[in-house]
């Protein structure tokens, strides 16, 4: 079962990102299979707001964790606080994923 990372940047980091961000990009790209979804969590103004969510195809939380420490913003201090959390794919893209209803 797929798990849920969100990621909240420490205050004041916005540089270490965006230096960052390359090599994280690079990580993610290695990973490709793995990601369910993933992104930057944005203000209303489209601008970032300090963090990112990630939906990965692992099955164990040692296997998110271990994701997570492995991405160049984790390794580069970025993070202030992690949160890992089981998912269950319900729709995904339009498409259900749900059991057909019993009668």
């Amino acid at each position: 079962m797929p798990y849920m990372i969100e990621t909240f940047d420490k205050p004041g980091t916005l540089d270490l990102r965006a230096r960052v961000r390359d090599e994280h990009l690079a990580f993610l790209a290695e990973n490709a299979k793995l990601l369910l979804a993933c992104g930057a969590k944005l203000d209303d103004d489209g601008n970032a707001a300090g963090g990112g969510l990630y939906v990965v195809a692992l099955e164990t939380r040692a296997e998110a964790e271990a994701f997570i420490a492995a991405d160049p913003f984790h390794k580069a201090g970025l993070f202030e606080r992690v949160a890992i959390t089981r998912w269950r794919k319900a729709y995904l893209d339009g498409v259900s994923y749900l059991p057909p209803a019993q009668p």
